[in-house]
C-alpha cells in the first residue's frame, strides 16, 4: 500500500524561537468574535491554532436577530438591526402580527460537522466586556489576542481595540472596505483587491464601485491567496488515525469529489452536475476508489445527478450527510481532488495538502472569484478538470500554508510592539 502523504509543517515552526520564552507582555489567551457561520468561524480558529493557542481561546459571537422579517434586514449595519427588531418586540409583541414579524425565536447556528448548537452554548460578543476583561487582567495574565472574521463582527472587533488600545491585539479577518486603522492586522485574500485593478474597472459597473472597492492596502494589511483553516499539519495527522480503519483499506488512488453550491459569483446547475458526472465516469478507470461529498450550500438537483449517474459504481461512494463527516479524512487519505470552484475554503483546504487539484466550473466564476481562480492556476495549485486525466499520475507544489504564514506575521507586528507569544 503507497504511503499516505502529508504536507510537513513549516521548518521555522519546528523549533521555538526566542520570542516563546514570556515575560510580562506575553499574549497567553485568545478570543476569537464570530458571527455564526463556519466558513468564517474557522479562518479565526484556524490562525488561534497556528499561534499555538488552539487550547487557550474562548468564543463569542455576534448574534443578529434572525427569523421572519430579520432574515430581510441583513444588509442593515448590526446595531440598526437590533434596534429595528426591538422597535418591532415593543410594537407588536405578542401578537400574531409580531410572531410573523419574528419568525421563530431560536435558530440553531450550523456547526462544521452539520449538526446544530444551539445559542446558549457560545457567548454572544460584548465589546464592553471583552474590554473590561483584557484591562482587568493584563498585569495578571498578559495582553489579549483578539480573532474576529466577517461583516458583522468588525464593530465589536474595532470597538475593542478602541477601548482597551493598549491591552489587546486585534486582528480582523476579511476585509472591512474602510478605516484600516481600527486593527493591529487585516488579513485579507488578495482577491479582495481586485476591484482596484485594471481588469476590475473594466468589468465592474462604475455605479458599484464604490460599495464594493476596499480601501488601499496600507502597512496593517497581510495578503493572502487564500483563505485560513483548521486544516493544519496537526489535524491532518489526527484525522489520519482516526479514519485509518474507514479509509485506509480503499483501493488506491483514492479520489474525493468536493461539491460546494452556486453563488451569485459563480453560477451553475444541473448542466454543471451533468458535466462533472460525465467526466468523473471517464476517469473511473485510473482510480482506485471516489468518494463523493455534498455541501449544505448544494441544491438539491445537482446531488440528485450525481447520485443517479454515479451512487450505483462500485467504486463510488457517495457520503450522505448522516454520521460523523468526513471531511478531514478525505484531505487527509485523498491522493487527488476534484473541487467545484464555487468555494474559495474547500480549495484553499485541498491546496494545503500538495496533492493535485482539479477545479470544475471555475470559466463560470466572475469578478474577484475569477481572479482567485487564475492565481491559483497561476501558481500551479490546481488545474482543470477535463474527464481526460489519469488520476494515478501524481503531481506536487509547495502547499498553500495561509494560516501558518498569517501567524509568521502576527508575531513579527508584536515583536514592533514589544510584545510576544507564550
Amino acid at each position: 500500500m503507497r504511503p499516505i502523504k502529508l504536507p510537513e509543517p513549516p521548518s521555522w515552526l519546528m523549533a521555538t524561537p526566542e520570542i516563546f520564552e514570556g515575560g510580562v507582555n506575553a499574549i497567553r489567551r485568545a478570543v476569537v468574535i464570530g458571527n455564526g457561520f463556519a466558513g468564517a468561524e474557522n479562518q479565526s480558529i484556524g490562525l488561534v491554532r497556528a499561534l499555538g493557542l488552539a487550547d487557550r481561546h474562548s468564543i463569542y459571537r455576534v448574534i443578529r436577530p434572525r427569523g421572519g422579517v430579520n432574515d430581510w434586514l441583513r444588509f442593515l449595519p448590526l446595531s440598526w438591526h437590533k434596534f429595528v427588531d426591538s422597535v418591532i418586540k415593543q410594537i407588536f409583541g405578542e401578537s400574531k402580527l409580531g410572531e410573523t414579524l419574528q419568525g421563530r425565536r431560536f435558530v440553531p447556528y450550523p456547526t462544521q460537522n452539520g449538526g446544530n448548537a444551539g445559542l446558549s452554548s457560545v457567548l454572544e460578543a460584548d465589546a464592553r466586556q471583552i474590554a473590561f476583561s483584557a484591562r482587568e487582567n493584563f498585569e495578571k495574565e498578559g495582553p489579549l489576542l483578539v480573532v474576529a472574521s466577517g461583516r458583522d463582527t468588525i464593530s465589536i472587533a474595532s470597538s475593542i481595540k478602541r477601548m482597551a488600545p493598549n491591552n489587546v491585539f486585534v486582528v480582523q479577518i476579511q476585509h472591512p472596505r474602510s478605516r484600516l486603522d481600527r486593527f493591529d492586522l487585516v488579513v485579507t485574500p488578495e482577491h479582495d483587491y481586485y476591484a482596484l485593478t485594471a481588469s476590475g474597472q473594466q468589468e465592474i459597473p462604475r455605479i458599484l464601485r464604490r460599495w464594493i472597492s476596499p480601501e488601499p492596502r496600507s502597512k496593517n494589511v497581510v495578503c493572502t491567496v487564500g483563505a485560513l483553516h483548521q486544516a493544519d499539519f496537526t489535524a491532518l495527522r489526527v484525522a489520519a488515525t482516526t479514519w485509518h480503519a474507514e479509509l485506509a483499506p480503499l483501493p488506491k488512488p483514492l479520489l474525493v469529489v468536493n461539491i460546494g453550491g452556486p453563488t451569485s459569483h459563480c453560477r451553475y446547475g444541473a448542466d454543471l452536475a451533468q458535466q462533472l458526472s460525465g467526466s468523473l465516469h471517464n476517469v473511473l478507470t485510473s482510480c482506485g476508489s471516489v468518494r463523493i461529498s455534498f455541501s449544505r450550500r448544494t441544491p438539491q438537483k445537482v446531488s440528485d445527478i450525481i447520485l443517479r449517474e454515479l451512487g450505483d459504481h462500485p467504486k463510488v461512494y457517495v457520503w450522505s450527510g448522516k454520521g460523523p463527516n468526513p471531511h478531514m479524512g478525505h484531505l487527509a487519505w485523498a491522493d487527488a481532488f476534484v473541487i467545484t470552484a464555487d468555494s474559495v475554503s474547500m480549495l484553499s483546504e485541498a491546496c494545503s495538502t500538495g496533492k493535485p487539484v482539479y477545479v470544475v466550473g471555475a470559466e463560470r466564476c466572475k469578478w474577484k472569484f475569477s481572479a482567485f481562480q487564475k492565481t491559483l492556476r497561476e501558481r500551479g495549485l490546481v488545474r482543470p478538470f477535463t474527464g481526460l486525466e489519469d488520476i494515478s499520475n501524481s503531481w506536487s507544489y509547495p502547499p498553500l500554508n495561509e494560516a501558518a504564514y498569517v501567524a509568521k506575521r502576527v508575531r513579527e507586528a508584536l515583536a514592533e510592539r514589544g510584545w510576544t507569544l507564550r
